[in-house]
C-alpha cells in the first residue's frame, strides 16, 4: 500500500504563488503517472496537473502558463507550482499516483484558498 502526503496549501492574496509538494510512503515505480487533481465545494474533481514517467505533462487548460508540475523519482515525490493564483484557484487539491495496471492511489488533500 502506497501512501500520499501532500503539503504546501494555505491562504494566499490573488496574484500569489504555492508550492505544493506530494511525497509516497514508500518507493514507487517511475513508471507511475503522478499529479494533481482538485476539487471546489459544489463541483467535480478535476485534473489540474499530471506527468508520466517519460516527462511528458498535461495541465488543465484554465492552469496552463501559470503551474508546473515537476517530479523527482529518487524522492517518490511530485510537485505543483502555482503562480498568478486566481480566486477561482480555491480548492481542495489531490495529490494520485496512477500505477500501471491503473491502480490509483490519493492523497488526503491539502486545501488552498486564494482571497483577499
Amino acid at each position: 500500500q502506497v501512501q500520499l502526503v501532500e503539503s504546501g496549501g494555505g491562504l494566499v492574496q490573488p496574484g500569489g504563488s504555492l508550492r505544493l509538494s506530494c511525497a509516497a510512503s514508500r518507493s514507487i515505480s517511475s513508471d507511475y503517472v503522478m499529479g494533481w487533481y482538485r476539487q471546489a465545494p459544489g463541483k467535480q474533481r478535476g485534473l489540474v496537473a499530471a506527468m508520466a514517467s517519460g516527462g511528458t505533462t498535461n495541465y488543465a487548460y484554465s492552469v496552463k502558463g501559470r503551474f508546473t508540475i515537476s517530479r523527482d523519482n529518487a524522492k517518490n515525490s511530485v510537485y505543483l507550482q502555482m503562480n498568478s493564483l486566481k480566486p477561482e484557484d480555491s480548492a481542495v487539491y489531490y495529490c494520485y499516483a496512477n500505477s500501471v495496471t491503473g491502480y490509483t492511489y490519493w492523497g488526503q488533500g491539502t486545501q488552498v484558498t486564494i482571497s483577499s
